[in-house]
Formats: C-alpha cells, structure tokens, sequence
C-alpha cells in the first residue's frame, strides 16, 4: 500500500470512527441483530427496517469497539441504505472478498470500502471489519425479530458464500 493510500486510509478510518454515520438506535427496526467479536470485545447492535419492496428502508447501528469495526458499520451503513437485498448481498460478498485478499471485480462497487483493504494484512482486524457485515448477513436471512451472530462462525461456513442472492 503507498504511503498516500495508508494516509488516506488512516483518515476515512479515523472520521468514521469518531463521527460515526447511522449511529444509534432504529426506532420501529423490523430486525435487530447482536454481534459480537469475543477476541477483542467489540459489539456491534444493528437494527433494519425493509421497505414493501424489500429495499433497505432504513439501517443504524450502535455498540462500542475499535477503530476498525466501527468505521466498518458505519461505512457499511451509509452504502447499504435504500439497496435491494440482491444489490446488498453482491456488497456483502464483495466486501468479504476485499478484506480476506481475493479482490474481485464487484470490488470496484465499493466505493470508499476499498479502503477497508488493509485489514487484510491483520487477520484479528478482519474480524473487527467484518463484524457489522455478519450481523448484517444475519439480519437478511430474517424478516422480523431479534438475533445474534459472533465473528468466530467460520467465514467459510457463512450462507453468502453459497447461496444464490435474495432477492
């Protein structure tokens, strides 16, 4: 990574972090999802509401980590609003494959989450990362209710790995 890019890098992380966008609790969240990062302590409590179309209504988080899971959620937040759960899911995976080394071309639909690349440099960082998405992931597969996911589930293992987009 050149040094602009780690600057770069260093300063969108940082405004994220400190000034976190969609923070705080969703009032009338058709979904609410707990996740959790047990190797380091982060948590991250993400509330959706769909839209009859099955777009993302709305979507905040809140919760307390690091530098890294919080500028993710809130990253997160601001590129998955208002996008159909296939659009999302595509994010979803392409942003796994981003912080996990296997850059694809849905990469490029990132946007200021390539800068999120990094992190794979430090596999205790993918996790902080991914937190948010996990619980996001989570929070697909769902319509209604409550739930919880942590970031020691094998990534292999995750249903956006195998499964066909919803949509």
């Amino acid at each position: 990574m050149s040094v602009e890019l780690e600057e770069l890098y260093q300063e969108v992380i940082l405004d994220h972090a400190r000034r976190p966008r969609n923070f705080g609790e969703l009032a009338n969240a058709a979904v609410l999802v707990h996740g959790d990062n047990p190797a380091c302590g982060d948590e991250i409590h993400l509330g959706v509401r769909f839209g009859p179309d099955g777009s993302l209504q709305d979507i905040k988080f809140s919760g307390h980590g690091c530098a890294i899971s919080q500028a993710s959620a809130s990253m997160m937040t601001t590129k998955l609003k208002g996008k159909t759960r296939a659009e999302a899911t595509e994010l979803l995976r392409a942003f796994q494959d981003l912080v996990t080394g296997e850059t694809t071309k849905q990469s490029q639909n990132l946007g200021d989450l390539l800068l999120m690349q990094g992190v794979q440099k430090f596999p205790q960082r993918v996790k902080c990362a991914m937190l948010a998405w996990r619980a996001f992931e989570q929070a697909l597969q769902q319509t209604a209710g409550e739930s919880t996911v942590s970031t020691e589930t094998d990534f292999s293992n995750s249903g956006f790995r195998t499964a066909s987009p919803l949509g």
